[in-house]
């Protein structure tokens, strides 16, 4: 059934949208949400943003900031964004919050119209987890909502790696640093040919991933000749494309490919596997963010694993937090750790 123009948007329709009583839905917009279950709150607040609920009713009803934190996402579909919201929500439960989702895309025009709805519901906080947010961007848009809504009592914490020069708490992870970990453990075990499935240029995370394999390979005696940077959709499918392209012109001697994130390169195992490439005989496969899945292939996947409970659970710290006044804002940088699984073997050229 189509939803209502917006000005026609009724309590009751938010109500039948969230699958509560209207009473439930009342005590939610109404700001009396702590005697709500949390599961129905969050219910109740993303069907009155995705009805679009008359803004202005809902600031007349709203008249204290409610207990959400609202994590505003590139993908949801992602499993490194899954693990950061569920670790969010586990520990949002613990200081009597709940998490509210919503995806974007990525897209400038979009994450601005998500912040300005999500704003007008009054939540404790918002996290953003982009690496499309720039402050050099021409597009302002994005970072004009957020500044409005820290100055109207929330807080802003940016999970990304351009977060760091943007003025909110951010979190971000030394994808570079992490990404020369596995470059290094590669090269020390005998791989000189390597192919990087870098994903797609306008990824930042992606750039500084390639730039950290390529730093750590060469460190550790790789030749820079011997390095080839393929560009590819980063997904499963992305990487079996890209793989299976690769096989179809000739490995010519590459003994490793390494995927710019632990989807890719499940892609890359998948079609080694349909035409017959052994993992890790012929080449080794290597991954990054050391996703749930990961351990469970065959061969288990080598990878750069990411603290993502960690992170999610600091994102929440931040968004309850007091921040003394006077202080700047938080920022804080995380490193992954090198995990050695099965399809990545040792190289007889070792020295």
């Amino acid at each position: 059934m189509p939803h209502r123009a917006r000005d026609t948007v009724t309590l009751r329709d938010v109500a039948a949208e969230a699958g509560v009583s209207v009473a439930t839905a009342s005590r939610v917009l109404g700001g009396g949400n702590r005697s709500v279950a949390p599961e129905n709150a969050r219910k109740v607040i993303e069907a009155a943003t995705r009805l679009r609920y008359t803004m202005d009713a809902a600031a007349r009803a709203m008249n204290r900031g409610s207990d959400a934190i609202a994590l505003v996402a590139d993908d949801l579909a992602t499993p490194a964004v899954a693990a950061v919201v569920a670790a969010m929500e586990r520990q949002a439960r613990t200081v009597d919050a709940f998490v509210t989702v919503s995806s974007t895309r990525g897209l400038p025009e979009l994450q601005a119209a998500t912040i300005r709805t999500l704003a007008g519901f009054r939540p404790r906080a918002l996290v953003l987890t982009s690496t499309r947010i720039s402050h050099e961007s021409s597009d302002t848009r994005v970072l004009d909502e957020l500044r409005a809504f820290e100055r109207n009592g929330g807080r802003v914490i940016i999970y990304g790696s351009g977060g760091v020069h943007l003025p909110f708490d951010a979190l971000a992870v030394d994808d570079r640093g992490s990404a020369r970990l596995m470059g290094e453990h590669l090269a020390g075990t005998g791989h000189r040919r390597a192919i990087i499935l870098a994903g797609t240029r306008e990824r930042a995370y992606a750039a500084a991933r390639t730039s950290g394999y390529v730093e750590g390979l060469l460190a550790a005696g790789a030749d820079v000749q011997d390095i080839r940077i393929v560009n590819c959709e980063v997904s499963r499918q992305g990487g079996f494309d890209a793989t299976a392209q690769l096989i179809r012109e000739g490995l010519d001697g590459t003994d490793v490919l390494v995927a710019i994130n632990d989807p890719v390169a499940i892609g890359v195992l998948a079609a080694c596997r349909a035409a017959g490439v052994d993992v890790p005989g012929r080449v080794s496969v290597t991954g990054f963010d050391d996703v749930p899945l990961a351990r469970d292939l065959t061969p288990g996947l080598t990878t750069i694993a990411l603290p993502f409970t960690e992170i999610g659970v600091r994102a929440i710290e931040l968004a309850v937090r007091e921040r003394p006044e006077g202080d700047g804002p938080a920022r804080e940088t995380f490193r992954g750790a090198l995990i050695v699984r099965g399809s990545a073997g040792k190289r007889e050229r070792v020295r």
